[in-house]
């Protein structure tokens, strides 16, 4: 009895380890299988955020009397370097109408769009700003997006500048993520309603001297969105004297940052000098092509 007593017991030891054994290596499989969850959760919160990104399109803006050519350059360094592909061309009529020539694929990574104004003398800046609404949402039914980014050049910087005074808050327009600013005159236009040399900015980027075009823009340090809006500030510097490219002071390229850095994402500076950052040269300045690009893709 006692001999059968200890060989059930025995066998009671065993078992017991068998299924100890079991229920510690399935405690170990768990263990193993949750770890991998997590770290596979942020490789795929990557993934989607790297998806968005290559699907969002970059709109190109000309300036004051500019058309393709303003920006063929630009497109051109971008599809060379292999980053990304031009897709559509927006042309806006005179009066404001929306005509989109090309084709945007639904696998077409990075894609380009050239926006063109017929009317490329308006310097009714709010106006600009809502045909650009136009030919977002004229592009946006054709292949859905929620983000974009933007490159302007001079009077382009206005017409998304004042876009954005008036949408920066619409939750049902496709949201601004990235935007290259080139050679923006914000805070006024040497041998109009600026010299050389005449402004300075504060110790907060605030311009001394605030013309009307930068008065209704103040608005922005308040309505952007927060976190959401990388920005690359690109002006020339003749290195003449004037501290300007020419047309615009540098000051009044800086004055970007006292209406934008409050609530940006981030913010950052490039000066050009030199005969290659006069202000109609900066879109063919290769270093600025680089600059550019780096940013965006």
């Amino acid at each position: 009895m006692i001999r059968q007593g200890y060989t059930k017991y025995i066998k009671r030891v065993i078992v017991m380890k068998k299924w100890g054994f079991l229920l510690s290596g399935g405690f170990l499989v768990a263990i193993i299988v949750g770890i991998l969850l997590i770290n596979q959760r942020p490789n795929q919160a990557r993934q989607q955020a790297n998806r968005v990104h290559d699907s969002a399109p970059t709109f190109y803006l000309h300036g004051y009397g500019g058309s393709g050519r303003s920006s063929d350059s630009m497109i051109a360094a971008a599809e060379e370097r292999g980053r990304a592909t031009k897709v559509l061309t927006a042309i806006v009529s005179r009066t404001g109408q929306v005509e989109l020539e090309g084709h945007w694929t639904g696998n077409t990574t990075r894609p380009i769009i050239q926006v063109i104004y017929k009317n490329n003398r308006n310097a009714n800046y709010r106006q600009n700003g809502e045909w650009f609404k136009r030919v977002l949402i004229a592009v946006n039914r054709q292949h859905h997006f929620k983000q974009f980014n933007v490159v302007a050049h001079s009077m382009g910087n206005l017409t998304l500048a004042f876009y954005l005074a008036n949408n920066a808050q619409n939750k049902k327009m496709p949201q601004l993520t990235k935007f290259v600013s080139i050679a923006g005159h914000y805070a006024g236009i040497i041998g109009m309603d600026d010299r050389a040399n005449q402004n300075h900015l504060a110790k907060n980027g605030r311009p001394q001297q605030i013309n009307a075009t930068y008065r209704q823009l103040m608005g922005l340090r308040h309505r952007l969105p927060k976190n959401q809006i990388q920005y690359l500030n690109i002006y020339g510097d003749l290195s003449d004297g004037s501290d300007s490219d020419g047309r615009v002071s540098n000051v009044s390229s800086q004055s970007l940052r006292y209406l934008v850095a409050p609530r940006a994402k981030s913010y950052q500076e490039v000066q050009f000098k030199g005969s290659n950052a006069q202000h109609s040269k900066l879109y063919e300045n290769e270093a600025v092509n680089k600059a550019v690009i780096d940013f965006l893709w």
